[in-house]
């Protein structure tokens, strides 16, 4: 026996895709810390903060402005 009341916002599909959306953006934030050195201020600054930037996009993206679709009645 099945469920319907409930549905969800997404369908398969859309949610896998922006997944792998965000999850990419995510991993490329996780890639830019390699390039990471102390050796110079540009070497030090720049892939930091490419990285701290994609790894913000990649969480704040989906919770703050994805997320409030359930909180327009409030």
């Amino acid at each position: 026996m099945s469920n319907n009341a409930y549905r969800g916002e997404n369908s398969l599909v859309q949610s896998v895709v922006l997944f792998v959306i965000f999850f990419a953006l995510f991993l490329g934030g996780i890639f830019a810390f390699s390039y990471w050195s102390l050796e110079s201020f540009a070497h030090a600054f720049v892939p930091a903060g490419v990285g701290i930037g994609l790894c913000a996009l990649a969480i704040f993206v989906p919770v703050t402005i994805m997320g409030r679709s359930d909180s327009a009645g409030e």
